[in-house]
């Protein structure tokens, strides 16, 4: 028999049925019903300081677990603040359900106090939205939104919420099924075009792998590791893959892209089959598009059909899951090794040492100075401590390309990151947020000095529930990618880029009873960081590093891949 209950205990019902143990979010007036019935609980509520940080941390708790992740804002300023994250988890493909708090039905529409239209707003930026204005509705809103954000392609949710919803009496029957008629979704990828793409693999004399975000989210690591020993071929995986092959894997090259190393950018370059892994072909990968991988046949599998073709044409293209359809190609692929894997040979030696090669000729290696330190320096010392084992939340900006190129990661689901979006802010929530999904581990957050002062509210979150997360903000006075890009790009007129300011940390940690350290010499970078990481619990620090470094390799905007800046450019001589 079901039982009456309010809207906001059925709400609660549902999220236990979800497996929901974690809310991060922050209260207001129509919400109160339902953080009345969290009052006595048990799903932990984790109360932010900001509702942006909310959204974050429910993607960082996504991102470190593949759970969808669970965010809760009032009507009006409290949903809107949610949007930066929404979007942000849309770009990168994160499941999270954002619960927002709506006026009573009979006022929408009116300019209430606290209204907007958050159903409206959040329409672009939302895999599937809700408006819920009637208590038999609820329980099928909330059970769908964790199907649709979990499933087929991942992406973020919104359920909007009534006053009088959360108030109202109904009796909660459990829904059992989910019916969605016009939700389709290919998991299995179609047979001949899988047997066909393990033909192309192994015909290739140049075959290299580009794999994405998508490994991630299928849980497809294995596979791929598999695929590429099959193979025996060179891979890369992109900023969102990053993981998805482990970094000390004999096939892993590095990342691509803008920022990536000379070896996979040439060898994107110089292929003549791109395996194409749950990408999108993403600009900051490919550079000027129409000069991309110009050799190369492309296989191109992805869940979402939109992706196929979007940016480039894909020769083979494959709809499913990967951890499906790579089950099934790496089958084909041992199948047809007799006969095939002698064909090319030659030519797949004479591929591995050209990518060798190109390995020797620019790797990828920490900067060091006896006077100051240098960020390669505090990535290569923060790597030394984590050993690819550790989650490593970063912000945006120059630190996150550093932290891409010297931290390596071993397994999936270490690496948090804002690929999509760029959302300055992103990395100390998210940290927060996985620090909660994985209680019994250190969480690492690297920040720039820009980044971190947009989530600066958030110190009060770690020091009140301890949480053993070390914040490293690598402070160099500037919002740094911007400047380099106002260096190189714009005659050096540095504009609106200098971060004057910046709070003594020393005192902030004492402020919040967090311990904390300024650090401006690299003899004191190593003992310092073991320090932190010896202590369980928070820890602040600010690492002073050179001020003017730049990133590279750089491939300039509208440059072609091959295309890198490998260092700064030299000025040329007037004769």
């Amino acid at each position: 028999m079901s039982q009456l209950m309010s809207g906001a205990r059925i709400l609660l019902e549902c999220l236990v049925r979800e497996g929901v143990d974690t809310i991060f979010g922050y209260p207001g007036g129509v919400t109160l019903p339902f953080y009345d019935a969290m009052y006595d609980h048990p799903i932990r509520h984790v109360l932010v300081r900001h509702e942006e940080n909310a959204s974050f941390a429910a993607s960082g708790y996504a991102r470190a677990t593949g759970k969808v992740g669970v965010c809760c804002a009032t009507s009006g300023p409290g949903a809107t603040n949610l949007t930066t994250g929404l979007v942000d988890c849309m770009m990168d493909s994160i499941p999270i359900v954002a619960l927002t708090g709506q006026v009573t039905s009979k006022l929408i529409g009116s300019d209430a106090f606290q209204e907007a239209d958050t159903f409206g707003i959040t329409r672009p930026c939302t895999k599937h939205n809700f408006l819920v204005k009637d208590i038999k509705d609820l329980s099928a809103a909330i059970h769908e939104a964790f199907y649709i954000a979990s499933s087929g392609r991942p992406g973020p949710v919104l359920v909007d919420v009534t006053k009088d919803v959360f108030l109202g009496q109904a009796h909660y029957a459990p829904v059992n099924e989910i019916h969605l008629p016009g939700y389709k979704l290919v998991l299995d990828g179609h047979a001949g075009q899988i047997r066909r793409a393990a033909q192309m693999m192994w015909e290739a004399k140049r075959p290299y792998v580009y794999a994405g975000g998508g490994i991630i989210h299928s849980g497809a690591h294995e596979e791929l590791r598999e695929l590429v020993e099959t193979l025996d071929c060179p891979a890369v995986c992109t900023l969102m893959g990053l993981g998805g092959l482990p970094s000390n894997h004999r096939n892993f090259i590095s990342m691509p892209g803008m920022h990536g190393s000379y070896a996979a950018n040439m060898g994107m370059y110089e292929s003549d089959l791109l395996i194409a892994l749950g990408v999108r072909f993403d600009d900051r990968v490919t550079g000027r598009l129409a000069a991309f991988a110009p050799h190369a046949k492309v296989i191109h599998i992805d869940i979402d059909p939109a992706e196929i073709g979007k940016n480039r044409a894909a020769d083979l293209p494959i709809v499913g899951d990967l951890k499906r359809v790579m089950s099934k190609m790496n089958r084909n692929l041992k199948e047809l090794a007799p006969q095939m894997r002698p064909l090319n040979a030659g030519a797949r030696k004479a591929w591995w040492d050209q990518v060798n090669a190109w390995r020797e000729q620019h790797p990828l290696l920490p900067v060091f100075s006896d006077d100051e330190i240098k960020p390669q320096h505090l990535m290569h010392e923060v790597d030394r401590l984590t050993k690819g084992e550790t989650i490593v939340s970063v912000d945006v900006g120059q630190h996150q390309m550093w932290a891409a190129q010297f931290i390596r990661f071993n397994a999936p689901r270490l690496w948090l990151c804002s690929g999509g979006l760029g959302s300055m802010g992103f990395g100390f929530p998210a940290a927060i947020g996985a620090a909660f999904a994985h209680p019994g581990k250190t969480v690492v957050a690297i920040v720039g000095d820009g980044g971190f002062q947009m989530a600066l509210p958030e110190l009060a979150t770690m020091a009140n529930h301890g949480l053993n997360l070390k914040l490293i903000v690598m402070n160099n006075g500037f919002l740094g990618m911007v400047r380099q890009w106002q260096e190189l790009f714009h005659n050096n007129r540095l504009s609106a880029v200098e971060l004057s300011g910046f709070p003594n940390v020393e005192h902030l940690g004492a402020a919040y009873g967090i311990p904390a350290k300024i650090i401006t010499r690299p003899t004191e970078l190593r003992p310092e960081l073991e320090r932190a990481f010896s202590i369980e619990g928070p820890f602040l620090m600010d690492v002073r590093v050179t001020h003017n470094e730049n990133v590279y390799p750089m491939v300039p905007a509208g440059g072609a891949i091959n295309e890198m800046l490998l260092a700064p450019p030299q000025p040329v001589p007037v004769e």
